[in-house]
């Protein structure tokens, strides 16, 4: 197994982690969700934080915080809209 893939699965470990622990679920559309790991694995390796990659990076590491995932924005978008900006986290039950 490549680098990336194991990093990669570790991502989708972890986001997995914390959606149970909210009592959430994954996006269910594998093709988007792995975009999503893909472009927070990326951001880790190339600014040392897995910033939110549907989000803009202003290029201030302090403001840029606001946007490490998982994002100030998240909670109140789930619960607002049933998902995150990044369609990573949904309410239970999600529907298809």
């Amino acid at each position: 197994m490549t680098e990336t893939a194991m990093d990669e699965e570790d991502m989708l470990k972890w986001a997995k982690g914390y959606a149970h622990k909210h009592g959430w679920s994954l996006n269910k559309d594998e093709k988007q969700l792995g975009t999503v790991i893909k472009g927070l694995v990326r951001n880790n390796r190339k600014f040392g934080r897995p910033y939110c990659p549907c989000r803009l990076r202003s290029g201030d590491e302090e403001k840029d915080r606001a946007i490490e995932c998982p994002c100030i924005y998240h909670q109140e978008e789930v619960a607002n809209m049933g998902h995150c900006h990044c369609h990573l986290y949904f309410k239970e039950p999600q529907e298809s």
